[in-house]
């Protein structure tokens, strides 16, 4: 017997597939409902590939920023340099220790303790026009390790946006930070 490895993206596409109930638009994102309610992507550290990492020393966002996204996000990104509709991008923040080892001194490394999870999701056709949490093109998630289940921003304009300015250029994501979206 062989097995397989089934992300929950494959999963999602079997279901749809098996599925009278499910129609050809649910295929956007299995990471949103009909409603625009952006779910936290669970089981993502495996069943996504890591894009790239940003340290930050100091202020409130301080720690790791390890940034995944779909294997499929990824090839279509180098074909098209655009993310695909329903493109999925999770921002995971970690504080952060610092220390000496044999390699040098003051050395950071990520520990076991979660800050928040921020979460894109790459909306070309503006399904969502009427949800505050959508616009620019992307879906917009925060959420804390406390309640995964709860979408933290109530308006990416208020919420998100002002992050991203710098990013406007390139659809509103730090490109630079992800030299894996330019290699062959």
């Amino acid at each position: 017997m062989q097995c397989y490895n089934i992300t929950p993206h494959i999963a999602f596409m079997i279901a749809i597939a098996a599925s009278p109930s499910l129609t050809a638009e649910d295929t956007f994102s299995p990471y949103v409902d009909k409603h625009g309610n952006i779910l936290f992507p669970t089981g993502f550290r495996t069943s996504m590939v890591h894009l790239g990492s940003w340290f930050i020393p100091h202020g409130e966002a301080s720690g790791f920023h390890d940034v995944y996204t779909e294997q499929a996000t990824i090839t279509a990104f180098r074909k098209t340099g655009k993310f695909p509709d329903g493109a999925t991008l999770v921002k995971e923040l970690r504080t952060a220790k610092t220390g000496h080892y044999t390699t040098g001194r003051g050395i950071s490394y990520a520990t076991p303790k979660l800050k928040e999870w921020f979460v894109m999701v790459k909306d070309s056709h503006q399904r969502f026009p009427d949800n505050p949490q959508w616009g620019d093109g992307w879906g917009w998630a925060l959420y804390k390790p406390d309640a995964p289940e709860k979408n933290l921003v109530t308006d990416y304009k208020v919420d998100c946006l002002g992050c991203h300015i710098p990013a406007k250029q390139t659809d509103w994501i730090y490109e630079e930070g992800y030299p894996v979206l330019k290699e062959n």
